[in-house]
């Protein structure tokens, strides 16, 4: 279904980065990567009022692999 997209502000894009607006077929990563962050890091906005009083992070991975990405081309 079409959809009427308004204003997009991109500040930056990584080097396999994936910008998305509109219908798409198929989107298929190109790497892969694993992010750690406490409460609060990803928060965007203008005005963020944000109080995180106790934060820890588990950064523990039992497993030792992940999901691969061996049929994007």
């Amino acid at each position: 279904m079409p959809a009427i997209v308004g204003v997009a502000q991109v500040i930056t894009l990584g080097n396999s980065s994936v910008f998305h607006i509109g219908d798409v077929y198929k989107i298929m990563p190109f790497a892969a990567a694993k992010t750690f962050s406490g409460a609060g890091s990803f928060n965007t906005g203008e005005r963020l009022n944000v109080h995180n009083n106790l934060s820890s992070t588990n950064t523990t991975d039992p497993d030792m692999i992940d999901q691969n990405n061996a049929f994007n081309m």
